[in-house]
């Protein structure tokens, strides 16, 4: 899919590096700032929901600039680039997805107490931390990718 003649990945993946990390330091804290967490329990669910459909739109988009560009099979070192790109977002898929599921339950759950707080917290801890590090991660692979070979 194209908007004004550019592939739809490229407009979802800002969304994507915005959205993801947000909502994972939106998860960070409302899970080791106990205060927040009244305020931020539906900013939470709703960053979580926009990341985990940016990240799948930006994953599903991709295989589509994938095929439309040979240079990347032709080429050893776009090749390379290209699976390291795809490996990190087929982690950073199940980690946004791990993270929106555990970020919903949270939320629903919020006024629990005792052990069920504690092992929501430490995995909205665990999940965004990751969802966090693989945004970057993921971002700056396809950023390598994009621009190998450009000069300014």
């Amino acid at each position: 899919m194209e908007i004004n003649g550019l592939p739809l990945h490229a407009f979802v993946v800002h969304a994507a590096v915005v959205f993801a990390p947000l909502a994972a330091l939106a998860g960070l804290l409302y899970a080791l700032v106990p205060r927040w967490r009244d305020w931020l329990r539906w900013p939470l669910a709703g960053l979580a929901a926009v990341a985990l459909v940016a990240i799948w739109v930006s994953y599903l988009s991709g295989e589509e600039v994938e095929e439309a560009n040979p240079t990347f099979y032709t080429d050893p070192t776009r090749h390379e680039m290209l699976e390291t790109h795809q490996s990190r977002a087929g982690i950073l898929r199940l980690s946004v997805t791990g993270f929106a599921v555990v970020a919903f339950v949270a939320a629903w759950f919020h006024t629990r107490s005792g052990p069920t707080r504690v092992v929501l917290s430490v995995l909205l801890v665990a999940t965004a931390a990751l969802t966090f590090v693989y945004t970057i991660l993921t971002g700056d692979a396809g950023a390598q990718l994009k621009w190998a070979g450009y000069q300014s």
